[in-house]
């Protein structure tokens, strides 16, 4: 029993011990004094340049303010005043390398031709040299980032709508002084092109970052020209990744963002918290005449990086080409490919003589992966196959008749006169399972089936033997087509020397004209 208060005694000392310890470390704790006054200077260096200054804050234990803040947490302010001074910093290191980019477009309106009988009689012959018409010049406005320096010359990366038909550039840094500027190249697929500039000033260079590390709920901060409002910045979050659907077929994946952007910021900075740009912000989504609803969207860094070398290299951008006709296939398409759990793009066309024809794929073929990558869609397939090097071989994964399989490719460079040649794109016709939707909207009997032309690509096989938009597939070369899967079947197995429809057009059935396939 004596032992029990013995030991009882010795425990309550050594809990008031620590008690009257903690006690003590909190007071003289709540009494030390913030050794910077200026948060916002804190942690800075005076040679940190490669980097955002991160303030002491973030690398030191948070200290109460001396001064009463009222019923709010001290603590709370030093962490909303470490958000601030980083927001500051990232500013500071960002606005530098961003520039103001404007544009004048010149063409002259012809003035109606008068220059007969009557004209003549009362003012006298025209001078054939004059020049007739009056000159407009339309102004452009938009953002660029410094990404280049070599000597004396800076070299700024935009979109392409930004420059596209300019006579006229000029750059203004963030400082208010205005260079002359030419343009470098550009590029339509992407929306990209870069324009140089020659100064003897020293201009910041941009610092890129990794667009493939992004995830959703990092911050974004926005970085431009918006309605003319020189080295303007905005803050918001990423709102998603991956994004497909930009104007005039942009092949880009694109970044959304909440954070504010306008007319003006095109071809501006979006950054990451650290100052690195992340992305070239490029459209928006509005309905209310192009102001900011929180939907924007970034070109990812990472499709820029190898441009900005071509660019500089040589002026134009190369792509890798394989040589098919990609979809995204509808729900009904899917299902009746049996790839409803399936993740990747329909090959619904190849080009005779292109390399995925001469490496095995073929119309039907489902592409799921390229060299181990998971393809997602459509545009991802384009992107990944136009970053691929010409003579570079690559393995793309398919489905084939519910089967999974490898070939591998050599890849060619891309060329647009090959690439327009409908006469080479196989079979030429794009098809739809028909349901009763379908059925429904064409009034056909509910037992109707077939397979139904959604379009007929103009100069190709199928539109040259006579194939035409809303006729219903029922036989390919004489071997009815029950559904999708036994159409692409039957087109691989039995078309290789030569192709031939059977159509039902209004209430008649006939059979197309019929081509050679290598013809």
């Amino acid at each position: 029993m004596k032992l029990e208060s013995k030991n009882l005694f010795i425990f309550n000392l050594v809990l008031m011990g620590i008690i009257f310890g903690f006690a003590l470390a909190f007071f003289s704790f709540s009494c030390q004094i913030p050794q910077n006054k200026n948060t916002a200077e804190a942690g800075k260096t005076a040679d940190d340049t490669d980097a955002v200054a991160i303030p002491a804050a973030l690398n030191a234990p948070i200290v109460q303010a001396q001064e009463s803040r009222g019923s709010v947490p001290q603590s709370a302010f030093i962490v909303a005043e470490t958000l601030q001074n980083v927001f500051r910093a990232v500013s500071e290191k960002v606005l530098p390398s961003v520039v103001e980019i404007t544009t004048v477009s010149v063409r002259r309106q012809q003035a109606p031709n008068f220059n007969g009988i009557p004209f003549e009689f009362f003012f006298g012959p025209q001078d054939d040299t004059e020049e007739q018409g009056q000159e407009y010049r339309s102004q452009g406005l938009g953002s660029g980032i410094i990404v280049r320096h070599e000597g004396n010359i800076y070299y700024v990366l935009t979109n392409n709508h930004v420059v596209t038909d300019a006579n006229e550039i000029s750059i203004v840094s963030n400082d208010g002084k205005e260079y002359p500027a030419e343009l470098v190249g550009k590029d339509e697929r992407k929306d990209l092109a870069m324009v140089k500039f020659t100064t003897k000033d020293s201009l910041p260079v941009a610092a890129l970052g990794d667009s493939d590390a992004l995830r959703v709920g990092d911050w974004a901060i926005a970085v431009g020209t918006p309605m003319g409002f020189v080295s303007s910045v905005t803050m918001g979050i990423i709102s998603a990744v991956g994004r497909t659907g930009g104007p005039a077929n942009n092949i880009n994946d694109f970044i959304q963002t909440d954070a504010s952007i306008n007319q003006g910021n095109s071809g501006g900075a979006l950054v990451n918290i650290r100052g690195e740009v992340i992305g070239i912000n490029t459209w928006i989504v509005s309905n209310n005449a192009g102001g900011s609803v929180g939907l924007g969207f970034a070109i990812p860094i990472n499709n820029a990086k190898r441009s900005i070398d071509e660019f500089i290299r040589t002026g134009e951008i190369s792509y890798g080409w394989l040589g098919v006709s990609l979809t995204d296939p509808s729900k009904d398409i899917l299902q009746a490919l049996n790839l409803t759990d399936k993740h990747g793009a329909l090959a619904s066309q190849v080009f005779l003589g292109s390399p995925a024809d001469k490496g095995g794929i073929q119309p039907g073929d489902f592409i799921t992966h390229v060299n181990g990558k998971e393809m997602r869609g459509m545009n991802q397939v384009t992107l990944t196959v136009g970053e691929l090097l010409a003579g570079e071989q690559a393995q793309f994964t398919l489905i084939r008749d519910g089967v999974s399989r490898n070939i591998t490719v050599r890849i060619e460079a891309r060329n647009e006169q090959v690439t327009t040649d409908n006469k080479k794109l196989w079979p030429g016709v794009y098809l739809i399972p028909i349901t009763d939707s379908i059925r429904s909207s064409l009034r056909l009997g509910k037992d109707a089936g077939g397979l139904y032309a959604a379009q007929v690509y103009p100069g190709t096989p199928a539109a040259v033997i006579g194939l035409q938009q809303g006729d219903r597939i029922t036989a390919v070369n004489g071997k009815a087509t029950a559904d999708l899967a036994s159409f692409y079947k039957i087109l691989r197995e039995n078309a290789e020397t030569e192709l031939q429809f059977t159509v039902i057009r209004g209430d008649a059935t006939l059979k197309t004209l019929t081509i050679k396939k290598h013809e």
